[in-house]
């Protein structure tokens, strides 16, 4: 047993405490009151100022800014999920899920590439759909979702074929997995189209539900996003060959032809209404103009040069760039701004995500 504290130190640690948390937010009002005035303030004006607004910010009652989540892997396979807090500028561990992650990402025979671990953001939550494992069969049987704001893992219902180097995306709450590799090369795997809404209740039956059918097979050696745009699902592979399903209609069209030339390296939606591109080879940030079907310029960079992948979110685009930075742009100002997060030392951003910040109950 520890040793207790001296009894009139004990009685100013409690006196403090309960100082703490007497003191009213904004003096002179209650505090439901003052409440509803913080909640329109920025979070970075409010934890600047007080410890108090600081645990405000993080409390059920805010409402929860945006963070970056990333998946990171380290020199020998492991699989680290982050998440970097924008007001404290500090990156914070998340909670590891139930089991522990056993997935290849890099092997010698793949030296100069990693092995796919394929996740996407729905519905704010961080949902891990396809990966390799050690024996290089697919390593998920069903998803891995988390959810930042209760800090927890769950599984969701398992997918009828397992799979990777597929096309993972999503529309609205709505999950889909196209084509891919099973356990063996599989014509009506790489042909195949399942989906499944991330809000259905698994007491109730929650299931995949197979789709509309490719045409053929061309996805199915590609690790792909397949990017979630007006009610419509873009895909491209690294042939530059493109495909667009309807969603609403079940329906596969051809994509523009303006669409696929400008589709050079990763792409984001945003809030699934605008797309953005990375030229990966040049370092141009360009935006998709459907009127015209063509791409519009925004920014170059060199920064952007080897761009993998993308998030877009809260009128900001989150980069991982070749040379293993995070660069975050600010789309909504002119001429775009942009920072730069750096990595926690030994470890290799492998895909970011926008999402809710975590609950921090404990802050103080």
């Amino acid at each position: 047993m520890g040793k207790s504290h001296h009894p009139r130190k004990r009685h100013k640690l409690v006196a403090h405490h309960q100082d703490r948390q007497e003191q009213p937010l904004i003096p002179g009002l209650p505090d439901h009151v003052a409440e509803l005035c913080l909640s329109r303030l920025h979070p970075s004006l409010l934890y600047s100022i007080c410890r108090s607004w600081r645990r405000f910010i993080y409390s059920p009652l805010f409402l929860p800014f945006p963070s970056l989540y990333t998946l990171f892997s380290s020199s020998n396979n492991e699989i680290q999920l982050l998440s970097f807090d924008p007001m404290t500028s500090k990156w914070e561990p998340v909670p590891p899920p139930p089991s522990p992650l056993r997935l290849l990402v890099h092997h010698p025979s793949f030296i100069s590439r990693n092995l796919p671990v394929q996740s996407i953001s729905v519905s704010g939550n961080l949902v891990l759909l396809a990966a390799t494992a050690p024996n290089f069969n697919p390593a998920l049987s069903r998803p891995l979702i988390f959810s930042p704001l209760s800090r927890s893992w769950r599984l969701g219902p398992p997918m009828a074929t397992p799979r990777r180097w597929c096309a993972v995306g999503a529309s609205g709450p709505t999950i889909y997995v196209a084509s891919g590799i099973g356990f063996h090369f599989s014509t009506d795997v790489a042909r195949s189209l399942e989906r499944w809404d991330l809000e259905d209740d698994e007491m109730k039956g929650a299931r995949w539900k197979k789709m509309r059918q490719l045409k053929d097979g061309r996805f199915s050696r590609d690790a792909i996003d397949a990017v979630g745009w007006r009610r419509k699902l873009c895909m491209v592979n690294v042939a530059k060959q493109g495909s667009v399903y309807d969603v609403e209609n079940d329906r596969w069209e051809d994509m523009p032809e303006g669409m696929v030339a400008g589709w050079r390296g990763p792409v984001a939606a945003m809030d699934e209404e605008v797309l953005y591109a990375v030229d990966e080879v040049k370092g141009v940030l360009t935006r998709y103009d459907q009127d015209t079907t063509d791409w519009e310029e925004i920014m170059e960079s060199e920064r952007l040069i080897g761009a993998r992948q993308m998030a877009a979110a809260a009128g900001r685009l989150c980069v991982v760039c070749g040379n293993g930075e995070i660069l975050v742009v600010d789309v909504v100002v002119v001429p775009p701004r942009f920072w730069v997060v750096e990595s926690p030392p030994a470890l290799e951003p492998l895909a970011v995500h926008v999402l809710p910040r975590m609950s921090r109950a404990d802050f103080s």
